[in-house]
């Protein structure tokens, strides 16, 4: 049966009244074929996901409609596997709340988005050959893999040369990307020859899941401040930055930038590594 995940609008929804909804879906479900697992909510932007499982979209809002009313602003058909990667698999309370991992409190549903990218990974190729080539992406993953242990990040998927990865702190993926770019900078410390340098582009948002890959604004502003930054810099959105305030991170701000795809100018922040 195909796995779904909804987005409501609660804004102003209290902890209480979101488990009885939830459990209002629980008890009629079998009504039309669905399997209600659990939720993520986002009280700071008054959003609501939930994961479930159902024949069809409408059978999924049809259990919404009849339980309480509450029907969701978007239904999106997702691989349960990668919806677990990208929000995370924290612990579910008695009303199937998802907690935040390793704490006691809510899972917001908001979810950094870190990319990196090896510069010039093709020429780095031809020029080196694919053996060599091949250890520098295996250096360059071991870096990466090492710092998302560290910040608790999740590796959604391989690009070939680079990698992708969800936060349940923004401000780690923060953290994240600026370990990587200090690390990288040591490599080189060591051996002025070095050819590895990596660029990185990091933004804050909500998830959006299909086909089995993830996609939307989020997603594909984070891979254009990839594309955007310098070799050796890591750029966020200033969404992002703003999360981070208090949270020990300094950044150097860019200014606004236009890039491929977004309407208006992105005001665009360059992590310290200092």
């Amino acid at each position: 049966m195909p796995m779904y995940m909804d987005i409501h609008n609660v804004d102003g929804a209290t902890a209480d009244a979101i488990a009885t909804a939830h459990d209002a879906d629980v008890s009629i479900q079998h009504k039309h074929g669905a399997l209600c697992h659990k939720y993520w909510w986002n009280e700071g932007s008054g959003k609501l996901f939930c994961l479930f499982e159902a024949p069809s979209a409408e059978a999924a809002n049809a259990v919404h409609r009849e339980a309480h009313g509450l029907l969701a602003e978007n239904i999106i058909e997702v691989d349960p596997a990668l919806a677990e990667g990208f929000l995370g698999g924290g612990g579910v309370n008695a009303a199937g709340a998802v907690l935040v991992r390793g704490a006691g409190g809510y899972d917001s549903g908001v979810r950094g988005v870190l990319f990196t990218d090896i510069v010039g990974s093709t020429e780095l190729n031809q020029r080196l050959g694919d053996d060599a080539a091949m250890e520098l992406l295996e250096a360059h993953d071991a870096i990466v893999r090492g710092c998302l242990a560290t910040w608790g990040g999740r590796e959604v998927k391989h690009t070939g040369d680079g990698i992708m990865a969800s936060f349940v702190s923004p401000a780690s993926a923060v953290r994240c990307g600026r370990d990587i770019q200090i690390a990288m900078g040591r490599r080189r410390e060591e051996n002025a020859d070095d050819p590895l340098a990596v660029r990185i582009g990091a933004a804050a948002g909500e998830p959006v899941e299909r086909d089995q890959d993830l996609f939307g604004s989020t997603v594909q502003l984070a891979a254009r401040l990839c594309a955007q930054a310098a070799p050796g810099e890591a750029l966020v959105s200033n969404v992002l930055a703003e999360l981070c305030l208090g949270k020990g991170v300094r950044f150097d701000d860019l200014g606004d930038a236009s890039l491929k795809g977004f309407p208006e100018p992105v005001r665009i922040k360059r992590v310290r590594l200092d």
